[in-house]
């Protein structure tokens, strides 16, 4: 029996052709950003049509480097609990407090209505999650980001090739953060970009490039300078060949988990499961099961490999605390996430929908 990977990367000769022309180039990264990573920032910035963009080495560094500019400490960050962990984590490396809030229970995206409730004296940002690729509600978001002066910073791990209101994920807010992680919908061995679109864009992307490579700046030759901290988080050339060739097809392998998730959407005999929206780049799609273990254990004897996107960050141990977020902690005990990635077939397909209708 065939097994069905709950993530699988969708690659070809092409990806090959590239990275076999990086390993005889012997260029195979500098902390400068040149060549195949200077490329691809480029092209997937005219792709998402930010007004600039910085490539880095996963998500995680980008959501961190975009807070560091953000002069978070001692303030507020609003932020989902249903989300990696990650995103909390690049709350706390700059110096912030997480605000976590409940979810909307439809979309699993940030709860508007509970931001509203949040938001204080100490708020400075808010970073909605696109969870599963699904777009949250930026349109109020943004609304009220601007009402109370607070920056947007968006959680686009899951969202590469995503639309809200007819344009790109990566159009909107101040800092939009992308993941390439290898089960991502635009895969690299591991990689990440911030697209910017404040108005001071060209100053944060300067910065940017010096906090990404240990906060060197003035480089001429063999001399640089330092005049503050920074990381080792720039991409690789490796990882951006592979990416160059990705974004070539990224569109048509998100139709192809538009047409799986449309599918689910229509056959699956869930009462609570992901709606269907031609703007999503389902990253994965999720069902709300009460006994999930069951469920998840008959998939398995089946060949059929599924997730549990996420243990809601403030129930784990580093940030427990005595706040309640109904909708979240629900969903924590109960989400399966089933495979939506282009390498599955009708078959596949057929074979996940009717193992779970003859489940539940």
């Amino acid at each position: 029996m065939k097994k069905i990977k709950l993530f699988d990367p969708v690659t070809d000769k092409k990806e090959s052709i590239a990275i076999k022309k990086v390993l005889d180039s012997n260029y195979w990264a500098s902390g400068l950003g040149e060549n195949n990573v200077k490329l691809f920032e480029k092209k997937f910035q005219k792709f998402i049509g930010s007004k600039n963009s910085v490539c880095v080495n996963s998500g995680t560094a980008a959501l961190s480097l975009a807070l560091s500019l953000c002069n978070i400490r001692d303030k507020e960050v609003i932020l989902p609990s249903l989300t990696f962990v990650s995103t909390a984590h690049s709350v706390i490396e700059n110096g912030g407090i997480p605000v976590f809030v409940d979810v909307d229970p439809k979309t699993l995206c940030i709860s508007t209505e509970q931001i509203s409730k949040k938001i204080s004296k100490r708020t400075k940002a808010i970073i909605p999650v696109h969870f599963g690729g699904m777009p949250c509600d930026l349109k109020e978001i943004s609304r009220l980001c601007k009402k109370f002066n607070l920056i947007l910073i968006e959680d686009a791990a899951h969202s590469a090739g995503a639309f809200f209101n007819k344009k790109r994920i990566g159009k909107h807010g101040s800092f939009v953060c992308f993941s390439f992680h290898p089960v991502k919908n635009l895969a690299m061995p591991t990689g990440g970009l911030i697209a910017l679109n404040d108005k001071n864009h060209s100053i944060q992307k300067k910065k940017l490039l010096s906090k990404r490579w240990c906060g060197i700046t003035n480089r001429h030759g063999s001399d640089y300078d330092v005049k503050e901290l920074g990381w080792n988080y720039y991409m690789n050339e490796f990882s951006a060949a592979i990416g160059l060739v990705q974004l070539k097809k990224l569109d048509i392998m998100n139709k192809k988990r538009q047409k799986i998730a449309l599918r689910y959407s229509n056959e699956l005999d869930v009462e609570w499961k992901m709606p269907y929206d031609k703007n999503s780049a389902y990253h994965f799609y999720w069902v709300i099961i009460k006994n999930r273990k069951k469920l998840r254990d008959i998939l398995s004897t089946h060949g059929i490999e599924t997730g549990t996107h996420y243990k809601p960050v403030h129930t784990l141990s580093m940030y427990k605390s005595k706040i309640r977020l109904p909708t979240t902690e629900k969903i924590g005990k109960e989400i399966v996430t089933l495979p939506t990635h282009p390498n599955l077939s009708k078959t596949d397909v057929d074979r996940i929908i009717r193992v779970i209708n003859n489940s539940v």
